[in-house]
């Protein structure tokens, strides 16, 4: 029965997640909130939404004036010899823009900041999905070595007993050989799964450059809480700030079809009387060929494509996250099966066997294949749980699980 209680013991250390206390600990939202202050590429977002209002401010200019200087008779023949009959003409040129053109012009680039700061949102929830994958990471790695400890712990059980019948001469001498040759093993995996948390460590400590040494973290494996339904809000809103810069380009283009004048006025200067005039003259097109017909209906067609692919997008999006739903909870399903109904019978078999085999009923094959068993089983749970931890972290970056503390870290980065 002792034998039993510390198999039982050894099922329900599945759930351990526990490494020492390390001088960091952190939660999933506190790593999160940590990366996303560090993060080098949400600076860059910040500096294209900076570009963006830089954009809006030019779209606001006038076109500037020009100054034309001409010189008429100044040189030539007879009565035109040099400057006897020259005139000089200065005239001050406006061009004056109509039809809208830089109001559609500063509603595009308000558009452009739209898209820019969208695309900003979406960044952050991408980052902060890597940053729960690593965290994970690290949850599972824990697993990963509680469990080769646990292994550990069985195959040096096994080789203890098989070294007390091999030494009592009733078993051959190659049965503690292959009992040193599994701990060796099982050693070995020890030192594998331990690099495994290192690296895991070092993984998630790298997003805001800090010491994996110096990290631990504190969460579940199965997050409860905050399972959202609906799908992020930021990826809908990046399309339809899209499609509104599209149609903000289609009514730059079309107050490009109607023509510009150009007004000029100045003062001219006649040499052979000594006499100044005044002069004034305007320049509009005909528009006669050119109406700018083409990049409307262009601007029209990719006005209707964004519009398009945005609704394929968002129905994708839906198809996915119901998808993603049902296989989450079969993947946690089978977990939790192999945990409560798998684990404890090979627990309980290696018990009973390990007995039968100090009586002599059973060899040491028997207990490598009641050892086995249990390794498959946890194998499996960490199969489950690891396809478990992909598929919850797709389903909450498309729902937004991030949307309230990505937005409240940083709620600058829109402000003007």
């Amino acid at each position: 029965m002792l034998r039993y209680s510390r198999a039982a013991f050894l099922a329900g250390a599945l759930l351990v997640t526990g490494a020492p206390s390390l001088a960091e600990t952190v939660s999933l939202n506190q790593a999160v909130a940590k990366a996303l202050e560090a993060a080098p590429l949400l600076r860059a977002e910040e500096a294209a939404i900076a570009a963006a209002r830089a954009g809006k401010v030019q779209a606001d200019v006038r076109p500037n004036p020009s100054v034309t200087v001409e010189a008429e008779n100044f040189v030539g023949t007879g009565p035109y010899s040099i400057l006897r009959q020259a005139e000089v003409t200065a005239t001050y040129n406006q061009s004056i823009e109509r039809g809208g053109k830089r109001a559609a012009r500063v509603a595009l680039a308000e558009r452009e900041i739209g898209v820019a700061s969208a695309s900003a949102e979406v960044t952050r929830l991408e980052l902060a999905a890597a940053v729960q994958r690593s965290f994970l990471d690290i949850l599972i790695a824990q697993q990963i070595e509680a469990i080769a400890k646990q292994q550990l712990s069985i195959e040096e059980g096994l080789q203890s007993e098989a070294l007390r019948r091999v030494r009592g001469y009733k078993d051959p001498l190659f049965v503690e050989t292959r009992a040193a040759a599994r701990v060796a093993q099982a050693q070995i995996a020890v030192e594998q799964s331990q690099a495994q948390l290192r690296n895991a460590r070092n993984a998630l400590a790298s997003f805001w450059g800090g010491n994996g040494d110096d990290l631990d973290v504190v969460g579940e494996l199965v997050l409860g809480g905050n399972q959202k339904i609906e799908l992020a809000e930021a990826d809908q809103a990046l399309e339809e700030a899209r499609v509104a810069r599209a149609s903000a380009a289609v009514m730059v283009e079309q107050t490009r079809k109607t023509q510009d004048y150009t007004v000029n006025g100045g003062t001219r200067f006649i040499k052979g009387s000594n006499d100044i005039a005044l002069v004034a003259g305007i320049t509009i097109p005909l528009g006669r060929f050119d109406r700018n017909q083409g990049n409307i209906e262009r601007a029209r067609a990719e006005r209707l494509r964004l519009e398009l692919t945005a609704e394929a997008n968002r129905l994708d999006r839906l198809r996915r996250r119901a998808s993603l739903g049902a296989e989450a909870d079969r993947a946690l399903s089978r977990a939790e099966a192999i945990k409560s109904e798998v684990y404890p019978r090979v627990a309980k078999t290696l018990a009973q066997v390990r007995e039968g085999y100090n009586r002599g009923g059973f060899s040491f094959r028997d207990m490598q294949d009641a050892a086995d068993a249990i390794i498959v089983a946890q194998d499996n749970w960490l199969t489950a749980m690891i396809e478990y931890r992909d598929l919850q972290t797709e389903i909450d970056r498309l729902t937004g699980r991030f949307d309230a503390s990505v937005a409240a870290i940083n709620e600058g980065f829109t402000k003007p």
